[in-house]
């Protein structure tokens, strides 16, 4: 008998320590990105010193299969954890995230709308985040300046105020560069341009939407190919990407020469200044043809965390803190969704990389132009759809109305649309 209750005190005594090694090792922070470890590492655990929390990255093209079925058993699930632009609805409408109206509504007076309308579902909202991510057009200097006679942005963005005057500059680039001048770095640099001027979302009552945009897009690639007005290579791939450094050439040996590219903020510095260091300076910025957003990152949480007010805090430095997002702009160059922060950085912003341009005002105006209203948890398994029916029209497997109904089919069968 005492040697069962000697055993029995040394279990209890033993789980006693583990929980509080358990709670000394604070809330559990999950990431497809090292972004959000710099945020947390470098300047809310400075910030906040006696702040406990462990950090566990994984891959994106794990994330969700990670995620998931934690989030659904309850066992082993993160308490804050980021959210991928492409799949961030999809756990917004899940019932399974912290509700955190109340961070918005402390904050609601300073915050861009675009990125919180994405995290809201049924009027309340579930995701947030610190940055904004608008489109824009990046064009070289260089090529500017040969081809149209100035590299000035102002002058630049007449030759592509609407997507009209983008084929008629597009067809000059050509003619006067004797073929070797694409207007754009691949024709599906333009996919999130249509899907932005969008009037309607995929889905509306419980049914597939097609809007006109759309099928604008489609006829668009079709005579960007077609025509020769773009290089023949996919976005994230190695044709790309040599087309921004001026090593992309034809079937023949011919240089091809990419006058620009359709990226967002964070494509400035992850995309533009990573593949291509040699070009610093040779670049510049305009708004393009339309207004349009493209990725992001947001930070939910999950509904049964025991940690509440620890990832309540944390989400709000995050997404919320003037200072914190002022110098963190400042280090990064990323665009804040802190309408504060932007107005003070935006009048004397300078970026080296375009030639001393003050870019950041212009995706401030940008930014306020979004309609986040247009994004659904079931965006990412039809934009694929629609993607791989696409590439059939503007290949010639396909006419655009076998496209259209294969399209529709594949929803209805994957979706129930």
């Amino acid at each position: 008998m005492k040697k069962a209750l000697i055993i029995a005190c040394a279990v209890l005594t033993l789980f006693s320590v583990i929980g509080c090694e358990k709670k000394n090792a604070g809330i559990q922070i999950w990431s497809f990105t090292d972004e959000v470890e710099g945020l947390v590492y470098n300047y809310f655990a400075k910030d906040k010193p006696d702040f406990k929390f462990d950090y566990t990255f994984t891959p994106t093209e794990q994330f969700e299969n990670r995620l998931d079925p934690v989030l659904a058993s309850g066992r082993g699930a993160p308490d804050v954890f980021a959210l991928e632009a492409a799949f961030v609805r999809k756990y917004v409408e899940s019932g399974l995230l912290l509700d955190l109206t109340d961070i918005y509504e402390r904050n609601r007076s300073k915050l861009l709308a675009y990125p919180v309308e994405i995290g809201t579902y049924n009027g309340r909202v579930y995701g947030m985040s610190w940055q904004a991510c608008p489109g824009a057009m990046f064009y070289r200097r260089s090529f500017a300046r040969k081809y149209l006679g100035t590299d000035d942005p102002a002058i630049v963005q007449t030759y592509f105020t609407d997507l009209n005057k983008w084929l008629e500059t597009a067809a000059l680039l050509l003619e006067r560069s004797n073929g070797a001048c694409k207007v754009v770095g691949s024709r599906a640099d333009l996919y999130n341009v249509f899907l932005g001027a969008r009037a309607n979302p995929w889905v509306v009552n419980g049914s597939l939407n097609i809007d006109p945009a759309m099928e604008e897009y489609m006829d668009m690639s079709k005579l960007v190919h077609d025509r020769g007005y773009a290089p023949r290579v996919n976005q994230w791939q190695e044709g790309w990407f040599s087309g921004m450094n001026d090593t992309l050439v034809d079937e023949y040996g011919n240089k091809i020469e990419c006058f620009s590219y359709f990226l967002p903020t964070w494509g400035l510095h992850y995309v533009l200044k990573q593949n291509a260091p040699d070009t610093a300076g040779d670049w510049a910025m305009i708004a393009g043809p339309a207004s349009y957003r493209w990725g992001g990152t947001w930070l939910g949480a999950w509904k049964d965390t025991k940690n509440v007010d620890a990832v309540k805090e944390l989400i709000e430095y995050l997404t919320c803190n003037d200072a914190f997002l002022e110098q963190y702009a400042k280090d990064s160059g990323d665009v804040i969704s802190n309408i504060n922060v932007m107005n003070r950085i935006a009048p004397t912003f300078s970026e080296p990389f375009l030639g001393g341009q003050n870019h950041y005002a212009a995706f401030v105006e940008m930014a306020k132009t979004v309609n986040g209203r247009l994004v659904q948890g079931t965006d990412q398994t039809i934009e694929n759809i629609f993607s791989e029916q696409v590439t059939a029209y503007v290949e010639g497997e396909k006419t655009k109305a076998q496209a259209l109904a294969d399209f529709r089919q594949q929803a209805q069968i994957q979706l129930g649309l």
